[in-house]
């Protein structure tokens, strides 16, 4: 119940264009995130709903601003502590000046957008070229376009992060797009 409550408030503060931040509501965005759901502060655009009619030319955009904490986060998930992205003194020694996040946490918005494609979407391959240094505060954009249709539900897609129209993250995916299991 109180979940379903905490949900209610979150949508009418969305809905009036207010983004509650963990500080402000008590709760950690590991603890606020639902399967299948998106968080207030983050945002997606989506041309196609339906999995049936993905074709080239359909698109998905995933912004999110890269936080401290997730590069935090990121480093005690993967085990990479390298200071170039947790020690200020030491980052700000290097060609960057400070600290900046982790690259792959950064391609993994374009994993993020994918994953907003409709039906069960699954990675098959995925190429990076990493051309600029994220900040944290950053706040950043995957776009992802169908570029191909494969076959058998299998599509190639570019893939970018940018950063106020500065490519961040150029590349190309491969994924496999399934129907979702049925709720029996």
């Amino acid at each position: 119940m109180f979940n379903s409550v905490v949900a209610a408030n979150r949508a009418a503060f969305a809905a009036f264009g207010v983004s509650p931040s963990s500080e402000e509501d008590g709760v950690d965005a590991v603890d606020r995130i639902e399967a299948d759901e998106d968080l207030p502060e983050w945002h997606v655009e989506l041309t196609e709903h339906d999995r049936g009619r993905l074709g080239v030319g359909d698109r998905v955009e995933f912004t999110k601003t890269i936080s401290d904490r997730d590069v935090k986060s990121f480093a005690a998930a993967s085990g990479d502590t390298n200071p170039l992205h947790l020690d200020d003194e030491f980052a700000s020694k290097t060609r960057f000046k400070g600290r900046i996040a982790h690259g792959t946490l950064v391609g993994g918005l374009i994993s993020a957008g994918l994953a907003r494609l409709p039906g069960l979407t699954i990675y098959l391959s995925q190429d990076l070229e990493f051309h600029n240094p994220v900040r944290l505060g950053d706040r950043l954009t995957a776009e992802c376009e169908i570029v191909e249709d494969l076959g058998d539900d299998q599509y190639r897609l570019t893939t970018r992060v940018v950063d106020d129209g500065t490519t961040i993250i150029d590349g190309e995916a491969v994924v496999l797009v399934d129907e979702l299991p049925d709720d029996d």
